[in-house]
């Protein structure tokens, strides 16, 4: 019996260790596209005995990891002057409070797993095949009457499904060539950064705050470290191209995380 329990302690241990490796890899290639992770956290999360945890507690610890890496990657390319307040703030206004009202909502469905997978995967291919060439200060400031309902519509997706949404902002921004990669990947940070806070004070206002600081502290140790490794080699020293690359991968892996849910 005594043998069993300690064969078990130190498979949860091995499970825990492996775990924060794989929170570290999630935090450092996100943040270097100027994203918080919180798709790629709950992916691991799902994997692991944490998977079994309520909805709204996965949801609610993989925004507190996006307010530390999307604030990190922000703060990088902020600091390397790719951030442009006038082709953000547009986003934000209307994400912030629909944000709030899908982080107070509870709702899930294999339908919209499905679509949301699609979605994902086709952005993952349209980036593919777009050859961006914007050079730093080209910019394409899209129309508030176009730039307001996006970002509400994405915040309050996010507030459902417990992401920042920048793994829908940053490939539409590119799509439309509205800027750079790096450009795109300061504006997704702080996007990520105010939908990650107002889906948390939602889930506040309703009641379902769920938060294990015991737990967070090690988790957060460890995206700080991946956080500022990936987003410092996304603001000074990748190409634009690399970026976009990387973010082809951060929405392919968006995306099988979602499937992973279906079949699992």
């Amino acid at each position: 019996m005594n043998d069993n329990l300690l064969m078990f302690d130190q498979s949860m241990e091995l499970e825990f260790v492996v775990l924060l490796f794989g929170l570290f890899v999630v935090a450092g290639l996100y943040s270097s596209v100027g994203h918080g992770g919180a798709s790629g956290y709950l992916a691991i999360l799902s994997l692991t005995s944490y998977g079994m945890m309520e909805v709204g507690w996965l949801k609610q610890h993989a925004w507190c990891l996006n307010l530390i890496v999307a604030g990190i990657a922000f703060f990088n390319y902020y600091q390397k002057g790719f951030h442009v307040p006038k082709l953000t703030w547009p986003f934000i206004i209307t994400s912030i409070p629909f944000a709030l009202i899908g982080g107070y909502l509870l709702v899930d469905g294999a339908i919209y797993d499905t679509l949301l997978s699609i979605v994902l995967i086709w952005a993952a291919w349209r980036l593919l095949k777009t050859n961006n060439q914007l050079e730093r200060n080209e910019l394409k400031i899209p129309p508030t009457r176009v730039s307001l309902p996006i970002g509400g519509g994405i915040g309050f997706v996010s507030g459902i499904i417990g992401i920042g949404g920048g793994v829908f902002l940053s490939p539409i921004m590119l799509l439309n060539k509205w800027a750079s990669a790096k450009n795109v990947a300061a504006t997704s940070a702080l996007f990520i950064w105010v939908n990650s806070a107002a889906g948390i004070i939602g889930a506040g206002i309703s009641g379902q705050l769920v938060i294990d600081f015991d737990t967070l502290l090690p988790f957060s140790f460890v995206v700080i470290l991946g956080g500022v490794l990936g987003s410092r080699f996304g603001s000074v020293y990748a190409p634009e191209k690399t970026i976009r690359h990387l973010l082809v991968i951060v929405l392919i892996l968006a995306a099988t995380k979602r499937v992973i849910e279906l079949l699992f």
